[in-house]
């Protein structure tokens, strides 16, 4: 018996390597959403972690730096923020 596929539908999934329950300091949305200034999740709404092992939306974290010229400290322990490339 010969089998015709006549079509087929492909589906993928993606996440980001994050606490399924943890959501954004600064917004409060899940990192797997997006932030308020983004209408689709995925690398145009990338999420970024500190030396102090916090993670926020990349735009999130911009635009809280970008509040207090001069100051650069994580919003939730005011350590100073220092992006890492990936957790540690």
């Amino acid at each position: 018996m010969k089998v015709n596929i006549k079509s087929w539908t492909m589906a993928a999934y993606w996440s980001w390597d994050v606490d399924q329950d943890d959501v954004c300091g600064i917004c409060q949305a899940s990192f797997n959403a997006t932030c308020p200034q983004c209408h689709v999740p995925g690398d145009d709404c990338s999420v970024v972690w500190g030396q102090c092992k916090h993670v926020f939306h990349l735009h999130c974290i911009e635009k809280w730096l970008a509040t207090t010229p001069g100051v650069t400290t994580c919003p939730l322990d005011r350590q100073p923020w220092k992006t890492v490339s990936a957790p540690t």
